[in-house]
């Protein structure tokens, strides 16, 4: 049975990305998903974002050219203020509460655009644990099975031989640390930027730059994190 979300999907397949080598989209798990978050929406539920940037984040930032991985939650469950990528905004109205935490440790003062595409394009990958999400109702689709897709990415950036960077803000991300080979690539935790983190863990934390320099160190380029504004 076809729908916008198994559409995405098989467009996704087809693009030849890298990413689709991964057992989640070779056997049949995608598939399942697809077909869970369609029925969603034939049931009557507006599913974000787009179908068209579900895969967004795999499509924009391939494995081999992966430098830094930041894991999110699910897409904003707000119509039109989600691209496909983990905290990136591009809704009409003021950034959400814990996007300018996060934009604050990059330049407090500087005004800017929450679309966090410009990242991708340097090797950041913007994965949430959940690809979908239903209008109004956040984390509705968090044990649809996307989860095991974010396991397997996190999986095979570790098993490269390249060296990485993974922010790792908040339990959820935090969990996944396991997974990731600490012999090669670094890990950079911290609690989650949300102001309901009572704990205020992640302001000053300074991922972006102690991503810097650990790239640096190892003679990467580093990633030019500011973005532009109004």
């Amino acid at each position: 049975m076809s729908g916008p979300v198994a559409d995405a999907l098989a467009d996704f397949r087809a693009s030849g990305s890298s990413w689709a080598a991964l057992p989640f989209f070779r056997e049949g798990e995608a598939d399942h998903v697809a077909a869970r978050v369609d029925a969603r929406i034939a049931a009557g539920a507006r599913v974000l974002p787009d179908p068209r940037n579900i895969f967004r984040a795999l499509a924009l930032t391939p494995l081999a050219a992966v430098k830094v991985v930041i894991l999110g939650q699910d897409p904003y469950p707000t119509p039109g203020d989600a691209n496909g990528l983990a905290f990136s905004y591009v809704g009409g109205g003021r950034l959400p509460a814990s996007l300018k935490v996060i934009l604050a440790e990059v330049d407090p003062e500087k005004p800017r655009t929450g679309d966090l595409t410009p990242w991708t394009r340097q090797g950041v990958l913007l994965l949430n644990s959940a690809l979908t999400v239903e209008a109004g109702k956040a984390g509705a689709h968090l044990r649809y099975g996307w989860a095991d897709l974010t396991d397997q990415a996190v999986t095979a950036v570790s098993a490269r031989p390249e060296p990485a960077v993974f922010l790792l803000w908040g339990a959820q991300a935090r969990a996944r640390k396991a997974l990731i080979d600490p012999a090669r690539h670094a890990v950079i935790e911290s609690g989650h930027p949300s102001p309901l983190n009572r704990a205020r863990d992640f302001p000053g934390s300074q991922p972006f730059a102690r991503a810097n320099a650990w790239l640096a160190e190892r003679g990467l380029p580093p990633i030019d994190w500011c973005l532009g504004g109004p």
